[in-house]
């Protein structure tokens, strides 16, 4: 609604004696000058620019006589000001501008700037008036005056004798005689018989009074507390004409303030609290409305800290009011009682070093114009001394403050609230929420704001799609549009905004016409002609329609009321404007659809369709009356009607209609009315409904039934003119904001699957709930309001000095608005549980599961039940939470929402909530079912607390298990510590938390440390994970500083350790080596020293083939391909020969670096985690090497038709940069032609490239032929080699062979399994046969060794110059001595092969190679 901004600015009033500081400022009807009072002095200021015009002091003489100055009243038409004196005299002075036209402040333009002189009220709107001031009649009263008040055309004043004066403007009683207040008879209502009770005693006088003009009457406040409304029962207004009611529970008021917009009488106490009644208007009685109390809650030691209420003040729009209390603070609150902003907390009341500060004591106040300002005269009292001790001290300056707000353009333009925007305005700039709307749209697009998050989809959710919620939610900052400075400089102030539906373009309307600006061009539009702009002054408000401004205005030069349409995209001049004229004067205006409608000043309503016209070369808008509704019966007033809108919303949801399109139609016409929210709906019970519509607008001219009022104390209404068949529940509703009692939402109920309702059940549901802001604006289908709230700053740390202890950055914040939202879907699920409502609950939980912040309003509603419930101290006699609990098990998210739930209550509430849910158990085993190991890792700590140590460390160990199945390692590495932890508190409390150094992190990995292979790093330094399992519930760390003892912690790495060699073991039974490998890099694993003992068991190649296909298809490494025949062989002329060598340029020395083809051409199912870099198309080179023979002519040759699909272009890669083009292959340059290639040099290239996997594929066989070579399981070295087809390694395993003492058993497995991958390749994968001829030496080597072994020991075969120095069969030293001497270093590691250098360069480049494509568990 009002928020502050920024800190307040301090006027200086002239100096003089300490005596002579103002204490009351009073602002005149238009708040264009105010008058402050000093003890003798009466000053007038200007509102813009803020100066003082002129003094009036009174002699020494005659200040004696009068007594110092009290209060000031303005008269109307602001000529005249009345000053009571403490004396009882009243002082009429007559202001009189100077004659000519002399002014005390003229703008000063330099030459040949573009502002005109010459424009009507030039001077008058620019400058400020010279002004002077005389008195010209005192009146006696004889008796201290107490209040004064202007009444229409006389003054009322009240005198502390008990008499009421009627006073004319001139200073005249008129013959009237004063009347006696104990004459006035006083009663509860104004029902009861004429003879009320009298006030009775003699001393009884009005200490406050102020006129209500919708109410026509005074609210007063008597010197002994009591309140009242005293009203002239007719027209003249004499002591018997008078009536007074009263309350009869308010016995201690101070002051009074009305609101006559929303007839309120708000009524200040001595306790601190405001009272605010309204008049019932059948019985004529008091009525509490509510009241505006500081709560314990929000500030615990207010109790007593505020004194009476001093001051109460209604904004100039009555949609805010400013309270001040005795000790100082000032708090702001909306109609009906949300409070906005309060100064007597938070860094309002503390210095930044946690001082506290005095707190702000308001003497006088007064509202500028528009509501900007606030006026405040303070009395800093007790602060000057501190300042007067200083050596060089001089008197403090006085001064008044203007705090400045920024408000709403709800406040003004209540139309605003079909929206789904946030728009705020200041005296000078607009906030708005959609600022980035701009930003992402190219201006020629009309879509809106459909799609914002396409462009920056990196940080927003892909479910932000919805009508723009990304733009609306944002960020929180504003979006700040400055008022063009040209129009404000003669229209100032801003009263009315608009934005248009997609947050593009804005309005606003000053003092005359108005100015629009795009927020696509960042331009303003003014009107080219200022006279037209000067002849307008905008009445009830604007709206966009589309492309065009509808705004209601009156026209001074013909004296007459306009209905007016300007398009935004011509130039700004009533010759593209299309005019209607208009009887009475607008009040408000509201767009629907394509309707108009307004509400006038002679209380009648009226419908007008408005519709685009192409007249020629401009396009207009043409509007015609559709309907004429006259109010005068149920509207005393027409100033009391707050807002007026058409919505589709009406007590039957079109079901039960006879036609379903009419449910969309204008059904019915929302008032507010003084806060009661009234509606008019069509009446349907006439015939014309069975009859045919022959003319369409016949349907628009039903006529209205008798109005219903829907709720009371609303502030503001809500509703879309939008429809969708997903989310009707919230499309259909009514939002309404009720002030201090929160929001409710008029909700239609729908029967399920389009069943016939029941007659008997309502059809729509009036559901309270509160939020914790101001809701400026409702998402409709995101389930979201959107507000403000105000937030401060400290900057007091910036002076030290003592003398600074009066600046204004020291005394106030800074003050800032943030954007704020909250999601409210919750709330009505509940609330419509509570009615036992659950089918309509779940079907609008149901339209919104899409929400991406679903899942966070069932957490919310089960944890605000359980909160409740389980903390209330009386029992419950209808528990809610068994309800909700079983609403959510409808969802999927069920098991996540329960375990979020617990894991955010304390320990205490657990049992409740799983005594509603079920058992954590079977929770868990249910998560186990779902595959949903993170929120079963969660149900396990609850696990634990609730239960003792043997059943968690038994569902443990199943999660444990399953993790591992699914290569989920982070969750692994936190299941090891976890079961650790639990093994440790077996016997004694939970654990503490074990340190990050596990003993099982050690072994074969340190064995590779010391060599130069980059591995991935064991699990010493895992960070922790995204959800971690020691949190402080599960593993408290306790006051036992001493780990758990050595047996117990031995059994349970025992424990550990058989699981993970139970794992190992499926892996390799299963040929699953690329999980064997993630496994042991990820968990630190220790699989040498494994492999070593399981060498004869789990770690044989039964069967080769199988193994040989599974790596091909695990590790994506291709089948090998026969190449062409060289004996027919079209390669002969020099342009192929180019080819080669371009090959051999195109290529670096490592051939596998540069596989960047676009991925998008694979169709091989990939792991998004390593693979994203890789692309030839593997699918294709299978199905080359499959058929064999009768694709080998089109392998290479460009000639073939065939070419295309299988040319070397697809089976290897090109990289972009070779110029090798389809059909372009001949601009290679001429002079490498000159080296020729032989043809099966060709083929070796081409084949080469066509049957390598992925280079990462490379560097993890090369990693696991390593292993494998250390734990001596020489059969899997050879199957690497083989799919490697690398004869370098065939020949290390055979010196291998020859130098150690091998078992004979593993020997002849590899002779017999070579025997079957020979037979498998002759018969199915001919691609294999040259590189087994290749190794066919080595093989025979071998069976000759393994034949060898089977003849006695005696005799032992010396090879080329090596004797066998170890003939352990341990794998680890045997590799470490004659592995050395014999193999080439290079060969061994392949791609793997680091230097000591690299290996401490970048922790980026340490990546180990294996990883998983889930999880990206590169932990540095």
């Amino acid at each position: 609604m009002y928020f502050l901004s920024g800190w307040p600015k301090r006027l200086l009033c002239p100096l003089g004696s300490p005596a002579e500081a103002p204490f009351h400022v009073q602002s005149d009807p238009q708040r264009t000058f105010f008058a402050v009072l000093a003890s003798a002095r009466l000053s007038i200021w200007y509102s813009r620019p803020s100066v003082l015009i002129v003094t009036y002091k009174e002699s020494a003489k005659s200040s004696s006589q009068f007594g110092s100055y009290k209060q000031a009243e303005w008269k109307p038409d602001s000529t005249m000001i009345a000053v009571s004196t403490a004396n009882g005299y009243i002082l009429f002075f007559h202001i009189t501008s100077t004659r000519g036209d002399k002014y005390l402040y003229e703008p000063v333009y330099p030459k040949g700037s573009p502002q005109m002189k010459g424009t009507p009220h030039f001077k008058e709107e620019q400058c400020a008036p010279a002004l002077t001031l005389e008195m010209k009649k005192i009146l006696d009263l004889q008796a201290p005056i107490m209040s004064l008040q202007s009444v229409l055309e006389d003054l009322l004043v009240a005198t502390s004798d008990g008499l009421l004066h009627l006073i004319h403007w001139e200073g005249m009683t008129n013959g009237r005689k004063a009347i006696n207040l104990c004459t006035v008879p006083f009663s509860v209502d104004l029902q009861s018989s004429r003879a009320g009770s009298f006030l009775g005693f003699a001393d009884v006088h009005i200490r406050d009074m102020e006129y209500c003009a919708t109410l026509d009457g005074f609210a007063v406040v008597f010197n002994d507390g009591k309140v009242g409304f005293i009203t002239p029962v007719s027209s003249r207004f004499t002591a018997e004409q008078l009536h007074g009611v009263w309350p009869q529970d308010v016995i201690d008021g101070t002051c009074v303030a009305v609101n006559n917009k929303y007839r309120l009488m708000a009524f200040g106490c001595a306790s601190g609290s405001v009272q605010v009644y309204t008049i019932d208007n059948t019985t004529g009685a008091m009525l509490l409305s509510h009241k505006l109390e500081l709560t314990a809650k929000q500030y615990p030691d207010i109790w007593n800290k505020t004194g009476a209420v001093k001051l109460v003040k209604w904004s100039p729009d009555n949609s805010v009011v400013i309270v001040t209390w005795e000790y100082g603070g000032l708090s702001l609150w909306s109609v009906f009682g949300a409070q906005l902003i309060c100064t007597l907390g938070g860094d309002f009341a503390y210095r930044s070093d946690g001082t506290k500060k005095d707190p702000l004591k308001i003497n006088s106040m007064s509202w500028g114009a528009e509501g900007y300002h606030l006026w405040v005269i303070s009395g800093f009292g007790s602060q000057n001394t501190e300042i007067e001790s200083e050596p060089k001290s001089i008197v403090k300056q006085p001064g008044i403050l203007l705090f400045q707000f920024i408000k709403s353009a709800l406040t003004v333009n209540p139309c605003m609230s079909n929206q789904e925007q946030v728009l705020l305005q200041g005296e000078d700039r607009l906030y708005l929420n959609c600022g980035e709307a701009s930003q992402t749209q190219n201006p020629r697009s009309s879509s809106g704001l459909s799609k914002p998050s396409r462009e920056k989809s990196s940080f927003t959710d892909e479910g932000f799609e919805s009508q723009g919620l990304s733009t609306l939610l944002g960020h929180r900052h504003w979006h700040v549009v400055q008022i063009s400075s040209t129009y404000l400089e003669s229209n100032w102030p801003i009263r009315f905004s608009a934005i248009d539906k997609l947050g593009q373009n804005i309005a606003v309307v000053g003092k005359f016409g108005f100015a629009h600006y795009s927020l696509l061009t960042k331009k303003w539009k003014l009107f080219g002609n200022i006279t037209q702009e000067q002849n307008m002054i905008v009445t009830g408000g604007l709206a966009w329609w589309n492309d065009f401004i509808v705004l209601a205005c009156y026209n001074i030069s013909d004296r007459q009321e306009e209905l007016r349409v300007y398009l935004r995209t011509s130039n700004l001049d009533n010759a593209f404007a299309h005019v209607t004229k208009a009887q009475a004067e607008t009040l408000l205006l509201s767009v629907f659809r394509d309707m108009v409608i307004v509400f006038r000043a002679d209380c009648s309503i009226c419908l007008y369709s408005i519709e685009r016209k192409a007249d020629g070369p401009n396009t207009t808008a043409g509007i015609q009356v559709l309907q004429e509704v006259s109010m005068s019966r149920y509207i005393p007033h027409p100033f009391l009607v707050v807002s007026v809108t058409l919505t589709s919303v009406s007590t039957e949801n079109g079901i039960t209609l006879k036609m379903p399109q009419q449910a969309r139609d204008a059904e019915s016409i929302m008032l507010n009315l003084a806060g009661q929210l009234i509606m008019l709906q069509r009446d349907r019970s006439g015939p014309q409904i069975r009859e045919k519509d022959s003319n369409p607008n016949q349907r628009k001219l039903l006529p209205f039934c008798p109005p219903v009022v829907l709720a009371q104390s609303v502030e503001n209404v809500w509703t879309t003119c939008r429809a969708s068949k997903q989310k009707r529940h919230l499309l259909e509703a009514l939002w309404l904001s009720c002030g201090g009692a929160g929001m409710k939402v008029w909700l239609p109920l729908f029967p399920r699957d389009h069943r016939k309702p029941h007659s008997f059940l309502s059809q729509r549901i009036m559901l309270p709930f509160h939020i914790n802001i101001y809701p400026l604006a409702v998402l409709f289908e995101d389930a979201l309001v959107l507000g403000a709230v105000n937030d401060t700053l400290l900057y007091d740390c910036l002076y030290t000095r003592n003398s600074a202890r009066e600046q204004l950055e020291v005394l106030f914040p800074f003050c800032v608005v943030e954007r704020t939202s909250q999601i409210y879907l919750h709330h009505i699920l509940r609330q419509l549980l509570v009615r036992n409502l659950g089918e309509q609950a779940l079907l609008l939980a149901q339209s919104c599961s899409a929400l991406p912040y679903f899942p966070h309003v069932l957490e919310l509603m089960l944890h605000e039940v359980l909160e409740e419930e389980a903390t209330s101290r009386e029992p419950i006699p209808d528990p809610l939470l068994p309800t909700v609990a079983k609403f959510i098990t409808e969802f999927p998210l069920f098991l996540q929402t329960v375990v979020h739930c617990a894991r955010k209550t304390e320990y205490a509430l657990w049992n409740y909530l799983f005594a509603a849910v079920g058992n954590p158990k079977d929770l868990f085993e249910e998560c186990l079912m779902a595959q949903d190991l993170d929120t079963a890792a969660s149900y396990l700590i609850i696990l634990q607390n609730m239960e003792v140590p043997a059943v968690s460390r038994q569902h443990a160990t199943l999660l444990f298990n399953t993790a591992l199945e699914q290569g989920k390692w982070d969750l692994c590495r936190h299941m090891i510590r976890f079961l650790k932890a639990i093994g440790s508190g077996e016997s004694e409390t939970p654990p503490s938390t074990p340190t990050a150094q596990e003993p099982s992190s050690s072994g074969g990995f340190e064995f590779f440390r010391n060599r130069s292979i980059s591995l991935s790093q064991s699990a010493e330094n895992v960070p922790a994970s995204k959800f971690s399992l020691q949190k402080t519930l599960s593993m408290p760390s306790g006051p036992s500083g001493k780990r758990w003892s050595k047996d117990s912690d031995c059994a349970e790495n025992m424990y550990i350790d058989m699981m993970l060699w139970r794992h190992a073991r499926r892996l390799l039974e299963e040929v699953r080596l690329k999980d064997l490998g993630c496994f042991a890099a990820q968990l630190g694993f220790e699989l040498i020293s494994w492999l070593c003992k399981e060498r004869a068991r789990a770690a044989r190649v039964d069967n080769f083939v199988i193994a040989l296909k599974r790596l091909h298809k695990d590790f994506l490494w291709p089948l090998p391909i026969i190449p062409a025949s060289s004996i027919s062989s079209p390669f002969k002329n020099g342009k192929f020969r180019t080819v080669g060598e371009q090959l051999l340029k195109s290529q670096p020395a490592d051939p596998f670096l540069n596989l960047e083809i676009d991925p998008g051409i694979s169709n091989v199912q990939r792991s998004q985690s390593w693979l994203s870099n890789i692309g030839p198309t593997h699918h294709e080179v299978d199905t080359a090497s499959s058929h064999g023979p009768q694709m080998q002519d089109a392998f290479l040759s460009p000639l073939s038709n065939r070419g295309d699909e299988c040319s070397i272009g697809s089976a290897t890669d090109l990289t972009e940069s070779s110029s090798m083009v389809d059909g372009d292959w001949t601009v290679v340059d001429e002079n490498f032609s000159t080296l020729s290639l032989t043809q099966s040099e060709l083929e070796h290239i081409s084949m080469e490239l066509a049957s390598k996997g992925p280079h990462k594929s490379q560097v993890q066989l090369r990693y696991l032929l390593h292993i494998f070579m250390e734990a001596g399981c020489l059969d899997w070295c050879i199957v690497i080699g083989l799919i490697l087809r690398e004869s370098s390694i065939i020949n290390q395993i055979l010196v291998i062979i020859q130098t150690t003492e091998v078992d004979g058993e593993m020997l002849q497995n590899i002779k017999t399994g070579l025997h079957a991958v020979d037979r498998w390749a002759s018969a199915d994968c001919p691609g294999y046969k040259p590189f087994l001829n290749i190794i066919k030496p080595q093989l025979q080597k071998l069976s000759e060794i393994t034949e060898e072994q089977v003849q006695p020991e005696a005799f032992q075969p010396i090879t080329v110059g090596k004797t066998p120095e170890q003939t352990s069969p341990r794998a680890e030293e045997s590799r470490g001595s004659s592995g050395h001497g014999s193999i080439p270093q290079g060969e061994v590691g392949g791609g793997s092969v680091v230097s000591r250098k690299e290996e401490n360069t970048t922790r980026a480049e340490e990546e180990e190679p294996f990883q998983d494509g889930t999880y990206d568990c590169s932990v540095s």
